[in-house]
């Protein structure tokens, strides 16, 4: 595996890439792929003067392995040492915190059922896209795959990061938002940045469309196990007050699947009063329809729900011949993960982050699994 250093330039066309340097020396790699937020990486790399020269902040860093993502370097450490040695820690993330230059501005409603898809294409498009000085450089839309992505739903919004809004929704339906280079015409050396926005599969034991993926101290792929469950920050039933004062604010009861009640009944309130009850039409205000607007208080509502945390990360087997990472199996796929000797298993979890670890010591893969 090597690390590419890339050079970006922004072209009326798209974003000019040049590869400055190719390194495969590095003291240390960490590459943490999330599924619901932004990944990073590191690089602990000796320190002389062309590495320096090679790892500048604002330039991309890459895998000769993995074309899906690509961080940026937004922090470069010098540190001497004259026992030890002399050693730049270089830091970043991936793509998508191109997104967390922007706020959503102007307010974006939705106050008809609209899918999540096109909810989150049209923020992206308006906040960098659309004008020139909030313009992101050879940024498109991508790829979409994945049912959750056509769910429908209401939605207002107004001055949220836009990286952060993104995730958020992704954490309401069991998706992902990622951003990869694609180079325009083989060989040109101009790519864009593809907005893609995908979901996990299921390779538990729970289904049979998909071959299954167990990681178990019995299968010895499964070195360390830890995990937790907590409820303490559960919150399944949220009390939405909205536009209005008094007894006269509008306001919605807000939970999933049936109601809880009792021992199982978890309250948050809800202050929505930045969600209006008028929207923009052509150049005209309009009032938003009872129902609708009641949809938009539900939305918000939906966001301040926290299920019961049940979270393990492990260290699994990094050369298993069962099972290999971003071949078998990837994050946000849905695995099972069981511990015989404590008589533990989870049937059905998710895979939301992976940090690959490279060192003198080989490769290492710490996944972080949190329950559905």
């Amino acid at each position: 595996m090597q690390i590419e250093v890339y050079e970006m330039n922004p072209t009326e066309s798209g974003v000019t890439i040049t590869l400055t340097a190719v390194c495969d020396s590095f003291s240390s790699l960490l590459w943490d792929v999330q599924y619901y937020g932004c990944g990073n990486f590191e690089v602990y790399i000796a320190a002389n003067a062309r590495n320096i020269a090679i790892f500048q902040t604002g330039r991309i860093i890459g895998r000769d392995d993995d074309k899906q993502h690509y961080g940026i370097i937004e922090s470069v450490t010098l540190e001497t040492d004259a026992e030890n040695g002399d050693y730049l820690t270089v830091t970043g993330r991936f793509l998508m915190s191109l997104l967390s230059r922007r706020i959503i501005y102007p307010t974006l409603s939705f106050s008809a059922l609209t899918s999540y898809a096109d909810m989150v294409r049209l923020a992206v498009y308006r906040n960098c896209m659309q004008s020139d000085n909030r313009l992101t450089p050879g940024l498109r839309h991508g790829n979409t795959n994945g049912d959750c992505w056509e769910q429908k739903s209401r939605l207002q919004v107004s001055y949220e990061n836009l990286m952060d809004w993104i995730f958020k929704v992704c954490e309401i339906i069991g998706g992902t938002a990622n951003i990869r280079l694609q180079e325009t015409t083989a060989g040109s050396g101009v790519y864009t940045m593809m907005l893609d926005l995908s979901q996990g599969t299921d390779r538990s034991i729970q289904q049979e469309e998909n071959a299954h993926i167990v990681f178990s101290d019995s299968y010895c792929n499964l070195l360390t196990f830890d995990y937790s469950t907590d409820l303490s920050v559960q919150r399944n039933v949220a009390y939405v007050f909205g536009c209005g004062e008094g007894a006269e604010r509008k306001q919605a009861l807000c939970y999933r699947g049936d109601e809880p009640a009792s021992l199982d009944r978890y309250e948050v309130f809800v202050d929505a009063k930045d969600v209006s009850d008028e929207t923009q039409e052509n150049g005209e205000t309009v009032a938003i329809s009872e129902e609708d607007y009641l949809g938009l208080l539900t939305e918000r509502g939906a966001e301040k729900l926290v299920p019961i945390t049940e979270i393990s990360e492990s260290t699994i087997a990094a050369d298993n011949r069962q099972y290999q990472y971003n071949r078998d199996y990837f994050v946000g796929d849905y695995v099972t993960v069981e511990h015989e000797r404590f008589g533990l298993i989870q049937p059905k979890i998710q895979l939301v982050g992976m940090i690959e670890s490279y060192e003198q010591n080989g490769r290492t893969l710490t996944p972080t699994f949190k329950g559905v």
